[in-house]
């Protein structure tokens, strides 16, 4: 009878499991059904960028327990050219990050990304915190469609203590600045003035900072644009003829190494004076012990733009336009306040959030840069985002051939305004 009895309990027992079973199962696909993927490209594959947006990702998804943020990231170039393509297929991830101006306004003209205005203008308690004077650069009609984060700028680097011991002021115009690097070269500096030439970039830099002194602003606003672009203004062989005059202090180092290799010479006390945006402090203050100062490209007489505009622009986040409103949480997560202080505390880079740049989370250096960007009369964009990209590559690669002496300004500028003019049809 005790045997009878005991099959209908171990049946009942068995359904009572299986039930259970059916019932996680259920909870569970309900539970995918719930879950909300958002797709997040940036392009710091490298330390200590990676970990740091790998830890905030773990962070909002811990405090978003629907949320699932699938990461990928690439380096600078591969960046650019994996957002062409992902734009073109339609495929463009939820969040990511995004150079402003010309880069910007590429991918806003797709018509593929979220305009930020009601977004700004419903959480001001967040908005707000955003440094006003950084959004332009991805405002374009009067909507936004970035959020500003990082903030950066351009200047010459250069060793106070090598300054000290030759006697040596910073000079405030350009004919001062060669008197200085022909001062280097006699106390033995043969090449005083490195740059990694094989990366076209930093001559970009250059270059577009160049043209800020040398070009009137409305025909730079004129040129700039690829509908009106021309390029038969003499400033820019002026300008080309001042980067050629720069590269003859470069040496033929210049041409072989990259920019990184640059930085470490400086870092090392190699190299006087070199060209950085202040987001390398950290890198250069990370290499060696160099006592680091910072000047503006000097003015240059008889020069017709400005003077004192300071080459730099911000970087930020943009939303496609099908994002969901989880992804537009998490990109106030990313810029918050608590997030940008320790952005900044672990790599150094300035940031564009108001009070998230502090004597707490960076030194001497990084803020005397931070004042500097802040009190700059005007900014101007990177010269390869301010420019169509084609007229940029001629400039670039023609920079790289100046320093060789393989062609010459005219032949340059030539190119550029037949590139002009077929990106005007």
């Amino acid at each position: 009878m005790k045997k009878v009895l005991g099959i209908p309990i171990i049946l009942l027992l068995f359904i009572t499991i299986l039930t259970a079973c059916n019932a996680d199962q259920g909870n569970e696909s309900a539970s995918d059904e719930d879950t909300v993927e958002i797709n997040f490209f940036h392009r710091w594959p490298n330390e200590p960028r990676k970990s740091f947006y790998d830890e905030r990702i773990k962070e909002f998804m811990d405090e978003n327990p629907n949320v699932k943020i699938n990461v990928d990231s690439v380096l600078n170039d591969s960046y650019k050219e994996k957002i062409k393509v992902l734009v073109s297929s339609d495929k463009l991830p939820d969040i990511f990050t995004a150079w402003s101006d010309s880069f910007a306004q590429n991918l806003v003209s797709s018509e593929k990304i979220m305009p930020l205005n009601d977004v700004i203008s419903n959480d001001e308690e967040w908005s707000s915190k955003i440094i006003e004077s950084q959004y332009g650069g991805f405002t374009f009609d009067d909507v936004t469609y970035g959020i500003p984060f990082t903030v950066d700028g351009k200047a010459f680097f250069y060793n106070k203590e090598i300054f000290k011991e030759n006697n040596i002021a910073v000079p405030s115009t350009y004919d001062e600045f060669i008197g200085v690097l022909g001062k280097l070269q006699e106390a033995g500096y043969k090449e005083p003035l490195v740059e990694g030439l094989t990366n076209t970039w930093a001559i970009s830099h250059y270059l577009g900072t160049i043209f800020q002194r040398v070009v009137e602003p409305s025909i730079l606003e004129k040129d700039y644009n690829q509908d009106t672009g021309e390029y038969t203004d003499s400033g820019y062989i002026t300008g080309l003829e001042v980067f050629q005059e720069l590269t003859t202090y470069m040496g033929d180092v210049s041409t072989a190494i990259d920019h990184e290799a640059a930085r470490n010479m400086f870092g090392n006390g190699e190299v006087p004076i070199l060209y950085m945006q202040f987001a390398e402090i950290k890198m250069v203050e990370d290499i060696g012990d160099v006592e680091i100062g910072f000047f503006n490209f000097p003015e240059v007489s008889n020069g017709k733009g400005n003077q004192t505009s300071l080459t730099g622009a911000p970087e930020g986040w943009m939303l496609s336009e099908n994002a969901p409103k989880e992804a537009v949480e998490f990109l106030k997560f990313l810029t918050s306040k608590e997030t940008a202080f320790e952005f900044t505390k672990t790599d150094g880079q300035l940031n564009a959030v108001k009070g998230a740049v502090t004597q707490e989370n960076v030194n001497a250096n990084s803020l005397e840069a931070y004042d500097i960007i802040m009190e700059a009369s005007t900014t101007a964009p990177w010269f390869d985002n301010a420019v169509n990209i084609n007229i940029a590559d001629i400039f670039m690669r023609g920079g790289q051939e100046l320093a060789t002496g393989q062609t010459t300004p005219e032949e340059i500028l030539k190119a550029v305004q037949q590139e002009a003019k077929k990106l005007k049809k």
